[in-house]
């Protein structure tokens, strides 16, 4: 089940069809004006818990705001977002993760992606597009891994670390009692250690890779 329309024509459409205007639906909502108004601009995507407050506030289907070919009227009173997408998980999709900044604020999040199966912990989950070569052939460049947040893997496990508070980097790690190895699965890209005296810092785990279920 894939969207045949974007969250910004939906939420446009419904103001429209319901006749309420932005600022009308800031009083009602409590979101700000200015997020709305990057909502209708295509600049943000509302997350889970936004999308329940609009579609509750406009009488919509919350699945039918984020594109997905169903009824627009809320015929079911439950606004579990994971119960009306026939139990499919929705994680925020990042292009980049990088130190010093909410990585998981709007601005950050170019899209959303559905998995069929439950995902343990999925509170503490997001999407990640991978960027490069380096983990070929195994992930593609544009490939999507789902990150659970975490501090630590086990040895031999593909993570997500973050080097010199910059820009963080998908790769296999690998342990030693005095340094870890940070391990390419693509042969052309050499081995980086790191001991305790490096800025290193492990921010998750990929549980699952190559998605493709990708919404906006």
């Amino acid at each position: 089940m894939k969207p045949g329309d974007t969250f910004q024509n939906r939420l446009s459409t419904a103001l429209r069809i319901r006749n309420i205007k932005p600022v009308e639906l800031h009083e009602m909502t409590g979101i700000s004006e200015s997020l709305l108004s990057k909502y209708l601009s295509g600049n943000a995507i509302a997350r889970q818990k936004k999308l329940s407050i609009l579609s509750d506030a406009l009488d919509i289907n919350p699945v039918w705001l984020m594109g997905y070919d169903v009824p627009m009227s809320n015929q079911d009173s439950s606004t579990n977002l994971d119960d009306k997408i026939s139990s499919k998980h929705v994680f925020p999709l990042l292009g980049t993760v990088r130190a010093g900044y909410d990585y998981l604020a709007s601005q950050n999040i170019i899209g959303y992606i559905a998995i069929d199966r439950n995902i343990p912990d999925a509170e503490n989950c997001y999407a990640l597009k991978v960027i490069g070569d380096s983990m070929q052939p195994v992930l593609y460049e544009d490939d999507i891994v789902i990150v659970h947040k975490q501090e630590d893997v086990e040895s031999g496990q593909i993570g997500i670390v973050l080097i010199d508070n910059d820009e963080a980097t998908v790769k296999k790690i690998v342990k030693y009692d005095n340094h870890i190895e940070l391990v390419a699965l693509n042969p052309y890209y050499p081995i980086q250690k790191y001991t305790d005296k490096d800025n290193f810092k492990i921010i998750g785990k990929v549980i699952e890779a190559r998605i493709t279920k990708i919404f906006e």
